[in-house]
Parts: C-alpha cells; structure tokens; sequence
C-alpha cells in the first residue's frame, strides 16, 4: 500500500474542502450533478476517442499502481543475480534451468532461460533490450491516458462553464433560474481544474516514475546476465550493478 498517495489525496481534497469552509462555502455548493457530468462525462469520452481499447483497458489496470505499485527491489534483485552467478560458475548454465522455471517475473524468467540455452551475451542483450522497450512504450502509452484526461478537463470544464452562462442569460427576464445556471458555469470550471491538478495530472507523474523504476532494474537484468554470459565474477558483477541503485 502506498500511503503517500493516499495522504496526497486526502490532503488535496481536504485542502480544497477545508478552505471552502473557512471561507463561509457549504459542501453543497460544490455538487453539482449537471457540472459532474459534462466534465467527467466530457474528458472520459474524449479520452476514450483518442485511445485504442487495449491502451485504455492497460491504463484502467495500471490506476492501481497509485495505491498497489508493482514489487521493484534493486537490492534484493541483484542479490539473485549473484546468486545465479555463483550458480552458474559452480555447476555451469544448466544449474540455473530450475531456477528460471520457477521465477514469477516474467522478464527475468526469459532472460534467465536465454542464459540457459547458451546465448551469446550480444544476443541476450539484444533480445532483451527490445522487449524492454517494447514494455516500456506499451505501459507509458496507458499512463499517458491519464496525462491526455488531465489536458481534456479543464478545457471542458471551461466547456461547462460557456453551457452555464448560456443558460443565465436565456434566464435573465427569471431571477429564479439564475442561481442554478451560475452555479453550474462556477463549479464546472472547479471540477475540470481540480480532476486534471489534483488527480489526473499526479496519477499520470506517478505511474512514469514507477514504470521509469522498473524500466532501470531491468536495464540492470540485462547487465547482470550478459555479465554472467560472459563468464564474470560475482564480484565484479556486483560491483558493476551497485551503480544503479545512486
């Protein structure tokens, strides 16, 4: 569980509510249904014109890395590396065949069996250096999603806001619907504002950095199995993966 997302949310909306409060608002001042649904409504079907389904349906998944990001330990992952190493120096390659059966990540788990079928490192490097940017581009293409629904939302907040100020003027012979179209054009604008920079735009920040993250440690799986393709000491193996944990 990340908890700094969790207190960033609570933090931001607690910001926001709190200072309507102090400033004399009321909390049903900012529900406005109409407003809700023009923004939100809005930005997902722009959103869902510009993406492919497998994209999006990738970045739906991908939101609960905000609160369950994926399991990334350099430390712990170079210490398998060495292991395999001294494995492998000690009873050769196929020492390592079980190992890589029994691994649940799947990259690692590829580039482990590629070891073990007596790749060259050239070739290891190669194979795995396009799959990692293949995984790398899929998964930043979703987290643009939400970065492209940040751009979308104030825009069609503003939207919401033109819609509402229409309605006022259409109104203005009867004072009594003015209220209901004010409000709309007001707090359109706060939800499309608000949802891309206390959300949206956040959401999209964060899913880069872990995917960043996890790009790195497999940039130093490749390191480590080339390394140890090419016949080099657990020391020196290690020595050299140190450097991607500054």
């Amino acid at each position: 569980m990340d908890i700094l997302s969790l207190l960033g949310i609570l933090l931001a909306l607690g910001a926001v509510l709190g200072g309507n409060f102090i400033e004399g608002g009321k909390l049903d001042s900012l529900l406005q249904l109409t407003a809700f649904i023009i923004v939100i409504g809005g930005t997902l079907g722009a959103v869902l014109l510009q993406s492919p389904l497998s994209v999006f349906l990738r970045a739906v998944k991908m939101g609960l890395w905000i609160f369950k990001p994926p399991l990334i330990e350099p430390e712990r992952q170079i210490e398998s590396i060495i292991e395999w190493c001294q494995i492998a120096r000690r009873e050769g390659l196929l020492g390592l065949e079980s190992i890589s059966e029994s691994l649940e990540e799947p990259f690692a788990r590829k580039g482990l069996q590629l070891l073990v079928d007596g790749r060259e490192p050239d070739a290891i490097r190669g194979i795995l250096e396009v799959e990692l940017e293949a995984g790398e581009e899929q998964l930043l293409h979703s987290a643009k999603v939400y970065e492209a629904a940040g751009g979308y939302a104030p825009t069609i907040g503003i939207l919401g806001a033109v819609m509402g100020l229409i309605h006022v003027m259409e109104n203005l012979a009867d004072p009594a619907k003015l209220g209901a179209g004010i409000a709309v054009a007001f707090v359109a604008t706060i939800y499309g504002v608000g949802s891309a920079n206390l959300f949206l735009l956040p959401i999209a920040n964060k899913l880069k950095s872990i995917i960043h993250r996890q790009s790195k440690v497999r940039e130093m799986i490749i390191e480590g199995l080339t390394a140890i393709a090419e016949g080099e000491n657990p020391r020196a193996i290690e020595s050299k993966l140190q450097g991607y944990l500054q």
